[in-house]
């Protein structure tokens, strides 16, 4: 574990090299620790696949780096509490996806069985970003891995369900993207008039199971 100044008042902790299961179990015990005991001065954390941003009040922490060596160790402790499995929440998709044909044509399979290959495994989210609540979502099986596109979309529709190189994930708001669309689901996975953390349905270390509907 090792950490690098991000501006004035606040710090990069990277917690691992490598992206995996250890890790995002690494990334939960972490960010559960700084729930239940935030340091003195800790304004907000931003988790990330293997980092995770710690912003501080410069009126409490005038300077994060004196404090950086304390904390890395005890985050380094934190770091090894086991935790349970997240639960497992179901997502309806509609496999009807405007990029489906073309994705099946490249991999020389049926639409059929890319969303039979896409809905079988249980995903697990490693990390939400890009937009509000987009969760990236694996492990999604080696033979879906598929670049994403060379030129992305001005409007993907909030809904769309996309596989962009090793991952697949849902698209919370109209944004842009440039992600393979293959489905649409119905839940509203941010929704911003749900209150504090409520807007956020989804959160690293939760499972998810696609669940195909017509």
């Amino acid at each position: 574990m090792n950490w690098i100044p991000y501006g004035p008042h606040a710090l990069l902790v990277r917690f691992a090299e490598h992206l995996g299961e250890r890790t995002l179990a690494r990334q939960r015990a972490l960010v559960a620790e700084l729930e239940r005991h935030p340091p003195s001065g800790l304004v907000e954390f931003v988790p990330a696949f293997n980092t995770i941003l710690l912003e501080f009040d410069p009126s409490i922490v005038p300077s994060p780096e004196q404090i950086a060596a304390d904390l890395l160790k005890r985050l380094e402790a934190a770091a090894q509490t086991k935790l349970p499995p997240g639960p497992i929440k179901e997502i309806p998709v509609r496999y009807d996806g405007e990029d489906l044909p073309a994705l099946a044509k490249a991999k020389g399979m049926s639409a059929e069985k890319i969303s039979t290959l896409h809905a079988g495994p249980v995903y697990k989210v490693y990390m939400l970003g890009f937009s509000p609540g987009f969760p990236y979502l694996g492990d999604l099986d080696a033979r879906l891995h598929t670049p994403r596109l060379a030129s992305p979309r001005l409007t993907v529709p909030a809904g769309s369900v996309a596989i962009g190189g090793e991952h697949t994930g849902i698209y919370t708001t109209d944004s842009p993207g440039g992600w393979n669309i293959i489905g649409h689901t119905p839940l509203r996975i941010f929704d911003p008039d749900r209150p504090d953390e409520g807007m956020f349905w989804l959160k690293p270390g939760d499972r998810v199971k696609f669940v195909p509907v017509a």
